[in-house]
């Protein structure tokens, strides 16, 4: 996957202090189809984020799935990631391209702001996130998003657009229909019994979007 082909199933990382599970449950959710996967752990202190982004990225690395860092360029570059998110208080777009580097993802949240995701891709930013399209158990007071402005941005937009909050299997679907490339889920997919099953079948609902990706692991996670 390069920067321009950003689309499907993208798994974003709870808060999680058991280092293990959060692998196996990142293992899972790459073996269900996963196409890119995000590390967001607010809660962590900067010793076990950093402990915990290495391993994710040599996971994703072994997949061959884009591994992006939440809200931090420099530890992106430290590690060799693919690419940072910035959300509204994190640095200027500018200042993390100077930090990585031309050829990484740099992506933005635009919350449910169109305009805001215009200059963000004025600026150079590879994907736009809009959201929260549903409740969301992670951030539950975040601004809503409704359907329509999914259309209006297809419609204007040339990046990927990425639809977040709230999202499961009985409402993916409908953020598809109407616009989104990619689906970052955080809770419908590490909450669930089976979180490979869950991303199998959230995968399923991408048009041309392969359903499983037979990725090759070691057992060392197992």
């Amino acid at each position: 996957m390069t920067r321009g082909t950003i689309g499907g199933l993208y798994a974003v990382t709870p808060d999680m202090a058991d280092t293990m599970a959060l692998l196996r449950m990142t293992r899972q959710a790459l073996e269900g189809g996963a196409r890119l996967v995000q590390y967001r752990n607010k809660a962590a202190d900067p010793a076990l984020r950093i402990q915990q982004a290495a391993l994710l990225a040599d996971l994703c690395r072994d997949a061959v799935t884009p591994f992006i860092i939440n809200d931090d360029p420099r530890l992106a570059a430290a590690l060799g990631a693919d690419g940072v998110h910035l959300g509204r208080q994190d640095v200027s777009i500018s200042d993390a391209r100077q930090q990585l580097g031309e050829g990484k993802i740099i992506g933005v949240s635009c919350y449910n702001e169109l305009e805001q995701a215009l200059e963000a891709e004025r600026q150079g930013a590879d994907y736009i996130a809009f959201g929260a399209f549903f409740v969301s158990g992670t951030k539950p007071h975040a601004a809503r998003a409704n359907l329509d402005l999914l259309q209006r941005a297809r419609r204007r937009l040339r990046i990927p657009i990425v639809a977040i909050g709230g999202i499961t299997l009985a409402n993916a679907a409908e953020l598809i229909r109407h616009g989104a490339d990619a689906l970052a889920v955080v809770n419908g997919l590490f909450a669930a019994q089976s979180v490979q099953y869950a991303a199998e079948q959230i995968s399923r609902l991408f048009p041309g979007k392969p359903h499983t990706l037979h990725h090759e692991f070691s057992n060392d996670l197992a």
